[in-house]
């Protein structure tokens, strides 16, 4: 495999691809004025997970335009587009459309000065920080360039809008809704993601477990509190809740699997309230992630073994044992089927060139349109792969003087907008052209 930042900048001249590719560029190009103002739009306006109703609404009415049967209201605010075309498998194309509460400091003249309330009621600005409006824009540009080619491709064309993908809750609802009664369950589905950490126009992708497993754990520790001259009449929470701290990676370095990748993070530690004075409770929050359902059930289970054994260990009661919360919500792992994968980055290949197309490793993000193929795993056979967003002279300036580069969530992170709607369009609907070949 490549390093990443081994790419020089000849191999990557990402405006051209090699002769062999089609008229999809060209036809792309001629599209790209009024996709970068769609683009510019979405990017002013963003919305929080299931609060998408201004977004939902115009790229409905887009997708109408273009002769799709379209649904709204999926999933709260997901919206369904289909296109019977005949004879074929069904592919469906995903694009997710919530932005997060980051108030924007990119400088971008149609930088987002929306302001909203998310779940955890902290208003606070709201930002593209994760490049959704790049999805959404590639999302109406592969509808453009298929639509235009119905007499190449025989099949039915799902195109899905989902919400709420920040929150891990947007393709559960959706699939809750009857996604996949109400309208035809794809035998192939597709989804891009931009990328902060390699050059605008790259495509990267995982075969086999891409992204992870997400479950948010809550623990309350509890103890006897006092005063803190006189440590030996209580039960300090504080050194009981340090303990399982310290034990918790245990779990990663002696339990889990070296050749199984598994993260536990403690996010937030709080207890007390003074100096002097002795808690009765710390209360421990945890990101848990993992790639396997055996996996994932390993370190739930060892995560409340850990918690209640250093309290006995401590010496408290019974009735004083940590309480171990799993929230109800997780967001599973996605899997790239792997001949699926590999077939259809060949196909990148030849289309886009070897330099713009590689495996990158795994990554321990966590991304809801796993969702769809688990839906049923024998029938769905899915793909979700990467465009680089990094503009060119970012990228070298990172390289050569190690410069950091903004992260996805970043309030900072201003993509090559221009070379990921281009890549990701093509991309896609080249992806589904290859899946959808007109009959003789």
């Amino acid at each position: 495999m490549k390093s990443l930042f081994a790419l020089g900048a000849a191999a990557l001249v990402l405006a051209h691809g090699p002769a062999s590719a089609n008229d999809l560029r060209t036809d792309l190009a001629e599209d790209m004025p009024a996709l970068m103002e769609l683009y510019r739009d979405l990017h002013a306006n963003p919305e929080l997970s299931f609060q998408e109703v201004r977004t939902a609404a115009k790229l409905a009415a887009m997708m109408r335009e273009m002769g799709f049967e379209v649904t709204e209201g999926v999933g709260r605010t997901g919206v369904v587009s289909v296109m019977r075309n005949g004879d074929g498998p069904v592919v469906m194309i995903r694009a997710d459309m919530d932005g997060l509460p980051v108030t924007e400091q990119t400088g971008l003249p149609f930088a987002s000065t929306r302001r909203g309330t998310p779940d955890s009621g902290v208003e606070s600005g709201i930002m593209h920080a994760c490049g959704h409006d790049t999805h959404m824009t590639a999302f109406i540009g592969t509808a453009q360039l298929l639509t235009e080619r119905k007499d190449d491709w025989s099949g039915t064309l799902v195109m899905t809008l989902q919400p709420a993908e920040e929150t891990g809750e947007g393709a559960k609802a959706m699939l809750e809704d009857g996604l996949f009664e109400r309208f035809p369950k794809p035998d192939y589905a597709l989804a891009m993601h931009d990328a902060a950490q390699f050059p605008a126009g790259m495509i990267g992708y995982a075969p086999g477990f891409a992204l992870a497993n997400v479950d948010s754990v809550d623990i309350t520790v509890r103890g006897i509190g006092g005063h803190g001259a006189y440590p030996q009449t209580t039960k300090d929470p504080v050194v009981l809740a340090s303990a399982i701290v310290m034990k918790l990676q245990t779990l990663i370095s002696r339990e889990s699997s070296p050749l199984d990748p598994a993260v536990i993070t403690v996010g937030s530690f709080h207890a007390g309230t003074k100096h002097n004075i002795i808690s009765d409770q710390a209360k421990l929050q945890l990101t848990v992630r993992s790639y396997s359902d055996e996996s994932r059930q390993l370190l739930l289970d060892g995560i409340a073994r850990i918690a209640k054994g250093e309290a006995i260990a401590s010496g408290l009661p019974d009735e004083l044992m940590p309480v171990v919360q799993m929230a109800d919500e997780f967001t599973p792992s996605t899997y790239n089927d792997v001949d699926f994968t590999e077939a259809t980055m060949a196909a990148f290949r030849a289309r886009f060139g070897e330099d713009r197309v590689m495996q990158v490793p795994s990554v321990m993000g966590g991304e809801d349109f796993g969702r769809f193929r688990r839906s049923d795993p024998d029938s769905i056979q899915s793909l979700i792969f990467w465009v680089g967003g990094v503009p060119m002279a970012e990228f070298l300036a990172a390289k050569e003087n190690g410069t950091a580069l903004p992260s996805l969530h970043s309030p900072f992170w201003a993509p090559d907008a221009e070379k990921v709607i281009a890549t990701g369009a093509e991309a896609l609907a080249a992806g589904a052209l290859r899946l959808m070949p007109k009959g003789d």
